[in-house]
């Protein structure tokens, strides 16, 4: 495990070759915390709390293939695994359609499932691409991009298209946004009595998973997998709709994901169904730890890719 340094130790050609060297050898590394040094820097170069330590040495006793999607903070770099050499494009969070420099539409998504899906695949061996608009710990050996809106998700997502192997849509995407932008604060009435309330015009925002579909076409591309939240209702339970959705959609592999007050958003637990295209099969996974529903995705995955 590696102890504490400055930064530029840890981040030295000759001390990462080493690290390298080491994790091609089977040797499991736990990357140093980012924080405070003894010197004015800042950045990689603490000892892990002993807290995260041993959260990872107990884990990797009992559970040596899936450590690393498990770590809580202080993630295990892998070194080996079924995704070695693909690239792994993951999406995560809620998107915010701004209706002026205070208010947003948006929803309740956390972003955390995504994070877990994308960790799961960084611990498989996959380079790994996170397009988020959650601010959550980013997994050890993860790339992140950050967006707010959904027309800069669906930008950043056609911009890793041609490099990827896998793609998993996690966000949770606003179906609308406002269709004018207000510079300044809107102010209610404030006149003694006016209780009116602006009129706000919505706009459709783009299909991504729909898009990514087609951008691929019948050609060889990534595999698309991409995610579902629904309660159900008195026209189709949950599955019902997740069954149409994946058909309209045309993606993969579908994560039909149960949403409520009470469920999911912001939480640790899930519980999804797993659908995948031309099959009438139905993986039913949970309720589960967010990081357990992320090994079961990528169970699937791997058989396709």
């Amino acid at each position: 495990m590696a102890p504490a340094m400055h930064t530029e130790m840890w981040e030295h050609p000759a001390t990462q070759a080493n690290v390298a060297t080491l994790s091609e050898r089977g040797v499991h590394i736990v990357p140093p915390a980012s924080g405070r040094l003894t010197g004015n820097d800042t950045g990689p170069g603490r000892l892990p709390e002993p807290e995260e330590l041993y959260a990872v040495c107990a884990r990797l006793l009992e559970h040596p293939r899936a450590v690393a999607a498990t770590a809580p903070v202080t993630e295990v770099i892998p070194t080996r695994g079924p995704l070695r050499g693909r690239h792994v494009v993951v999406s995560a969070g809620g998107t915010r359609e701004p209706l002026d420099p205070v208010r947003f539409l948006g929803n309740r998504s956390s972003g955390k499932q995504g994070y877990a899906v994308a960790a799961a695949a960084a611990a498989r061996g996959a380079r790994v691409t996170l397009v988020t608009t959650a601010d959550l710990q980013l997994p050890t050996g993860v790339e992140s991009v950050r967006v707010e809106t959904a027309q800069q998700l669906r930008a950043a997502m056609l911009e890793h298209f041609d490099s990827a192997d896998v793609i998993v849509m996690a966000a949770a995407v606003a179906d609308f946004r406002p269709a004018d932008y207000v510079d300044t604060k809107i102010k209610k009435g404030m006149a003694p009595g006016d209780d009116s309330a602006p009129e706000i015009r919505l706009v459709r925002n783009p299909d991504i998973l729909a898009e990514l579909v087609r951008h691929r076409g019948d050609a060889a591309g990534p595999v698309i997998v991409g995610f579902a939240a629904e309660t159900g209702d008195a026209k189709a339970s949950v599955l019902e709709h997740g069954r149409a959705k994946l058909e309209r959609k045309g993606c993969d592999v579908l994560v039909v994901n149960e949403v409520g007050s009470d469920r999911t958003f912001g939480k640790d637990e899930n519980t999804v169904h797993l659908l995948l295209q031309g099959s009438s099969r139905v993986e039913d996974v949970g309720p589960a730890d967010k990081r357990v529903i992320a090994d079961a995705i990528w169970d699937l995955v791997e058989t396709l890719v």
